[in-house]
């Protein structure tokens, strides 16, 4: 077998694993409000809370300002990412104009042009390790990451090898300038709120 091959085997083998961990995560009771994922083969389970959900919510409707409301972004929808076993679930993704779900009926990462994430305590590590290598990976063109416990944002631009050339902090109140990018947009967040 040729290193590409072994690479689309190990691709395969990773996909039916996640699709079969995803149906007994589906079986399970999961209780209502909280997000599921599978980062780098390891099911994490954490609690939405409201000031996640309204950052998220400023995330998307920024995004919608600039795109209209037929912009085709998700929240918490299973994406399968580059990596080991990575069934993540964005808090935001937006997809490229025209993307369509491949033939298991899901939407591939190929597609993906700029992800958030709002950090909570039990997910912290993995969206500043594994899930932003997982998108560099990927070559997610923007990823950003909202704390609400810090009060800052961080931007990653320009995706390299398996991570991100840029890197820009913004304290909330300022503003997350993406006029750069091709997203075009710049993201206040003197109204995200802080736990």
């Amino acid at each position: 077998m040729t290193v590409i091959e072994d690479r689309i085997a190990m691709a395969e083998s990773d996909t039916r694993w996640l699709d079969e961990m995803f149906e007994r995560l589906e079986k399970m009771p999961v209780p209502e409000g909280y997000k599921v994922e599978i980062v780098e083969g390891t099911i994490y389970m954490s609690p939405q809370r409201d000031i996640h959900w309204e950052t998220i919510r400023a995330i998307i409707w920024a995004i919608e300002d600039r795109f209209g409301r037929r912009a085709k972004v998700l929240s918490d929808v299973r994406i399968d990412f580059p990596g080991r076993k990575n069934g993540l679930a964005p808090d935001v993704a937006k997809l490229r104009d025209g993307a369509q779900k491949n033939s298991e009926g899901r939407w591939r990462y190929e597609d993906v042009e700029f992800v958030a994430e709002v950090i909570s305590p039990d997910t912290a590590n993995n969206d500043y390790g594994p899930k932003k290598t997982a998108y560099a990976l990927a070559e997610v063109p923007v990823y950003l990451i909202a704390d609400p416990y810090k009060g800052k944002c961080r931007l990653f631009t320009q995706p390299k090898d398996g991570d991100y050339v840029s890197d820009t902090s913004i304290t909330y109140g300022g503003d997350v300038d993406m006029t750069t990018t091709h997203l075009g947009l710049v993201l206040k967040t003197d109204e995200f709120p802080r736990d």
